[in-house]
């Protein structure tokens, strides 16, 4: 398979901006940077969490208990959502398990 050379991406740039004009380009990328900047901040805060439970849990060392059913993903919208929507429902979600987590750290404490 070939690479994308520069008169490829030149027609796939000029594709874009015809298709969605050259006003919502740099405002679709903005958004789009901050979904992406908001999830991996998320999702690095949920790995340190992960890893403190684990050492939590090897340093008590109690009997194991029955781990609680882990809730269900909120079911996703057939609508196509702004950028900006997306960042929205992502911050919503990551407050949610903060919270779940939060929660379980106490009963566990």
């Amino acid at each position: 398979m070939s690479q994308l050379g520069v008169p490829e991406l030149l027609i796939i740039a000029l594709v874009l901006v015809l298709l969605f004009g050259a006003k919502k380009l740099p405002e679709m990328a903005r958004g789009v940077g901050r979904s992406l900047r908001i999830f991996k901040s998320e999702t690095a805060k949920l790995r340190e969490d992960d890893d403190d439970t684990h050492t939590v849990q090897a340093q008590a060392q109690a009997p194991a208990q029955p781990q609680p059913q882990p809730a269900q993903p909120p079911q996703i919208q057939a609508t196509p959502l702004s950028a900006e929507e997306q960042a929205r429902q992502l911050e919503e979600q990551a407050a949610r398990l903060r919270a779940s987590a939060a929660s379980q750290a106490d009963k566990r404490v």
